[in-house]
């Protein structure tokens, strides 16, 4: 089929990268056209207080005139606080960190918005991600069809390192990615740039945009605001005497060293809270080397496969876990002043201090270390743990604190998502891959563990701010394999 009889509508938004998309698509001789959506109209929630979506709204239409391309609008405000939004206030009503741009991929681009785009007759819908998809093919070169006869898709990589967007792609399915193309995929931002430019694109110059996907940015918890109530509480700082005596942190320590390959017992650091040596010496041999992104996995890492085969499900779960902090702070009585009035105080606390207060513990997250307005320490504060419950947030001083350190998350079964079948794993299965905790994150050595209970991601160098909510995502080298939320 010759490309100008398929017809293809571009997600314009009015910046460069989708901008450039439309263009190449139409030199390629693509049947292109241009939808436009609004996804929401509430501008007292940006902080420029603007309503963003009409200026880039404006641009979007001068680009496809421009270019020559019908233009068409779609408001889909609605759903994108039904299924993005409100999932939002839910996730950090439980103390979660979820991921919008995720979401809004997953639920409105490639579901509501391509709805929309074959009710006008397109077959694919285009946009303007740094990713990039292709047929797999098997052992034998041929391409991969799965059960029906359809192509099976692999998800990649950017060319471009510095905006792969795959992450924020994770969750598309195989029809997802059978109607999708990204046309800018291959080719690097100042390349878009220059294209734009050489066009006199509108948009050429237009800085990208940042904040919530299609909200703008934001003050968060302004903006959570809106659905989730301020309530004072307690902000208690932790200190490095608390993880000698806790269990759960002995635990952690001890099931890590005694899963270390033979010749990498004498690298004690810290399981947990350190950084392990970066020497690549070990036995634990994988069936199936990696070459990352960021660096090459060579086939063997930090811990010992067949130590890491004789864990127990219940010691992975639990080696997964956060630490809940238990810390109790005492009252007594003093006298004060010369009228010697009664007040009330806390007791000195070995393993940690009320140092402040805060208005929510659902506006924060773990790792943050802005918006804790609390001063008197010769390091920067950073959140460790969230009690929202109790309504209590744990800090620690300092970016090597132990509590912004962990070794090992989970992913329930229910959550697990793989990009097509053949990339699933086995229970016992265990594989080693690259994998990121968050956009932007280089690329880390890591094992899969796969158990009935559900994925265990094990990294050889213990990663900060491990967050619930936020997306794991691994590779096998440029291939974005699977995802799912951190539990």
């Amino acid at each position: 089929m010759k490309n100008n009889d398929i017809k293809v509508c571009v997600g314009l938004s009015g910046g460069v990268d989708s901008s450039v998309a439309a263009l190449l698509l139409k030199q390629q001789g693509y049947d292109v056209f241009a939808l436009f959506m609004q996804n929401w109209n509430d501008a007292s929630t940006t902080l420029h207080g603007d309503c963003e979506w009409e200026e880039d709204r404006f641009v979007a239409e001068m680009v496809a005139r421009k270019i020559g391309i019908p233009f068409y609008f779609v408001d889909l405000s609605r759903e994108y606080r039904r299924r993005v939004v409100d999932y939002m206030f839910s996730e950090y009503s439980k103390g979660r960190t979820p991921n919008p741009d995720v979401l809004c991929n997953r639920e409105i681009k490639f579901d509501a918005f391509l709805k929309c785009a074959e009710k006008l007759g397109a077959r694919m819908v285009a946009t303007g991600h740094y990713c990039r998809k292709e047929q797999a093919t098997g052992d034998d070169g041929q391409p991969l069809t799965d059960a029906g006869g359809f192509p099976v898709y692999r998800l990649l990589a950017g060319t471009d390192k510095n905006k792969d967007q795959s992450y924020f792609l994770c969750q598309l399915n195989q029809e997802q990615l059978s109607k999708a193309l990204f046309p800018i995929g291959d080719i690097t931002k100042p390349e878009v740039r220059r294209l734009a430019r050489e066009a006199d694109l509108p948009s050429a110059d237009k800085k990208d945009s940042q904040g919530i996907c299609f909200v703008g940015k934001v003050d968060l918890p302004t903006f959570l605001q809106q659905v989730l109530e301020p309530k004072t509480g307690n902000v208690v700082e932790v200190y490095d005497s608390y993880y000698n005596g806790n269990e759960q942190y002995r635990f952690c320590e001890e099931t890590l060293r005694s899963i270390m390959a033979d010749n990498q017992e004498n690298h004690s650091g810290s399981g947990v809270t350190g950084h392990f040596d970066t020497g690549q010496s070990g036995a634990a041999a994988s069936p199936r080397p990696v070459t990352g992104r960021e660096g090459t996995v060579s086939g063997k890492g930090r811990f010992g496969m067949e130590k890491i085969a004789s864990l127990t499900d219940g010691q992975l779960v639990r080696l997964s876990e956060p630490l809940r902090y238990d810390i109790v702070f005492e009252t007594e009585t003093y006298r004060s002043g010369k009228r010697h009035v009664k007040k009330t105080r806390y007791k000195e606390n070995p393993f940690g201090k009320i140092i402040g207060q805060h208005d929510g513990a659902q506006f924060y997250t773990v790792g943050q270390r802005k918006g804790l307005n609390i001063g008197g320490h010769r390091e920067p504060l950073f959140v460790i743990g969230t009690d929202v419950e109790r309504n209590i947030i744990y800090v620690g001083e300092g970016e090597s604190h132990k509590g912004l350190y962990r070794s090992c998350l989970m992913i329930r079964p229910e959550n697990i998502h793989w990009i097509h079948d053949d990339l699933r794993m086995k229970d016992g299965e265990t594989r080693r891959c690259m994998v990121r905790i968050r956009y932007r994150q280089p690329l880390q050595d890591a094992l899969l563990v796969m158990r009935p209970s559900g994925m265990f991601i094990l990294f050889d160098e213990p990663q900060r701010g491990i967050t619930p909510g936020q997306f794991a995502v691994w590779y096998d080298g440029d291939e974005l394999c699977g995802s799912g939320p951190i539990a």
